[in-house]
């Protein structure tokens, strides 16, 4: 479909050459440099929040949150901003009209998703836009979070999780309140989630190390906007070099395979960091605005990441496939894991559970091919990897001695070289997209990923014959 055309206000077409031509002198497309400007921007907004509106009464404070987050709307999406105040303001309607029922929280469903997907098919095309969808699908989630802890805030506290009790909402929350949820520049266009408790702490001033007093979080602020500047540069400069587009070559298809598994294993490195100095300068947003605040740790010091979306040295350290997605999108993973895979316990199976909640964030994410297989991918690697680290080498003395010994750097390197190979392996369909770009992919690489984890997933059994010793038989009755 093409891409609908974006109005802009006059003031912000009178700016439209300068950002064309910083564009073309920074060689990146205006769109990324806009979405850049306006992550830095929360920085200012965030002084201004503490200087001259930390101490107002909610109202005015909702005010400059909501104003300041459509500013920065406005100046990436022209009039296009339209869709997120139809949908914020529909979902205040349904929470009043509905109240605390599974209806509204069905109604909420439906509706935010069919918005975003039909946003998706209306914008679609065959390469990675930057438009009003983007900063719309974290809001889709935002939207649908409030709706579920507004029900959960109508039940018994005895019946709530300790994450449920920790962002149930107890009355209802006002339109203004929502609007300033939804547009806090802190969060508004790449994330992080956030429930609206911890919202409604930040307006009362209680996210603090030093309650009702702007909290001492400058410099922890700047040591996540210094590491967001880092990563930004890797990508910048790196990704010249390890571009999505260079696997769709001729010159690509022409090298051998090890090159070609090289070049993937570096692309997929480099290519994250484009997601993780986004993360890295928002939190740094939200913590120089208190938001950050995550209380205090058992020896007594202040945390403050609360809105930390990646973990930058498990990411670095990791050979755990499992270990990477626990380090990276951190928020998001959390809300899909509360607001979703846990409410499916209902169907009494982890495995099916997993499923459902990885189809979601796979239909979340778009409607391209790509995103089906780069999950689809997800569930079968990560399986097999739990049941190597948490079954055969957990089990095996054998094993377990050879990580336990001097033996284990050679086992690490092993471990990072298969493990960043076949993490690239599935993004590979998340940033192609379409099922013609990442089959001419595979196809050129053998389909490699599908056939190692088919044959680990078939001679695991058989492994586990081998390393692990058979219980006697007194040792079964035990069991």
């Amino acid at each position: 479909m093409e891409t609908q055309p974006q109005l802009l206000p006059p003031t912000l077409k009178m700016a439209a050459p300068f950002m064309e031509k910083l564009a073309e002198y920074l060689g990146s497309p205006e769109p990324a440099v806009r979405l850049i400007l306006s992550v830095l921007l929360g920085y200012p907004f965030a002084l201004v929040y503490r200087w001259f509106f930390f101490h107002q009464s909610a109202t005015v404070v909702h005010l400059f949150h909501t104003f300041s987050g459509l500013a920065l709307a406005t100046f990436n999406f022209g009039s296009q901003v339209y869709h997120s105040l139809l949908c914020i303001v529909i979902q205040f309607l349904l929470l009043r009209l509905m109240g605390r029922t599974v209806t509204c929280v069905l109604s909420s469903f439906i509706f935010q998703m069919i918005y975003l997907l039909m946003g998706y098919y209306y914008t679609a095309t065959e390469e990675y836009d930057i438009k009003w969808t983007m900063p719309h699908c974290v809001l889709t989630l935002k939207l649908i979070g409030l709706a579920l802890d507004y029900y959960d805030g109508g039940k018994e506290q005895v019946s709530l999780s300790a994450d449920q009790k920790k962002s149930s909402l107890n009355s209802t929350p006002s339109l203004l309140e929502v609007f300033g949820f939804s547009y806090f520049y802190g969060g508004f266009l790449v994330g992080p989630q956030f429930t609206l408790q911890n919202y409604q702490h930040l307006v009362s001033r209680e996210m603090s190390d030093v309650p009702g007093q702007p909290p001492n979080s400058v410099v922890p602020a700047m040591k996540r906007f210094g590491l967001g500047l880092i990563t930004l540069s890797v990508f910048a400069i790196g990704g010249r070099h390890y571009s999505d587009s260079y696997f769709l070559t001729d010159e690509f298809e022409a090298h051998p395979f090890w090159y070609k598994c090289v070049y993937m294993l570096v692309w997929v490195k480099i290519n994250l960091y484009k997601y993780i100095s986004c993360w890295l300068i928002t939190e740094g947003v939200c913590i120089l605005s208190g938001l950050g605040y995550n209380g205090k740790n058992e020896k007594g010091e202040h945390q403050w990441d609360a809105c930390a979306n990646v973990r930058v040295w498990l990411f670095e350290t990791t050979p755990l496939f499992t270990g990477t997605i626990n380090s990276f999108n951190i928020n998001t993973n959390a809300w899909v894991a509360r607001q979703v895979f846990k409410r499916l316990r209902f169907l009494g199976n982890k495995l099916l559970s997993q499923m459902f909640t990885l189809l979601f964030l796979a239909v979340w994410h778009g409607l391209h091919s790509g995103y089906l297989i780069c999950f689809s991918l997800e569930f079968i690697i990560v399986n097999v990897e739990r049941q190597v680290t948490m079954t055969l080498v957990r089990d095996s003395p054998l094993l377990t001695s050879i990580a336990q010994s001097h033996l284990y750097p050679f086992v690490y390197v092993v471990q990072q070289l298969i493990h960043w190979l076949f993490m690239g392996y599935p993004l590979v369909p998340f940033c192609l997209f379409t099922y013609d770009k990442w089959l001419k992919v595979y196809s050129s690489i053998y389909f490699s990923g599908h056939i190692f984890f088919f044959i680990a997933f078939l001679v695991l059994p058989y492994l586990r014959k081998v390393f692990v010793p058979r219980k006697r038989g007194s040792e079964k009755k035990e069991d």
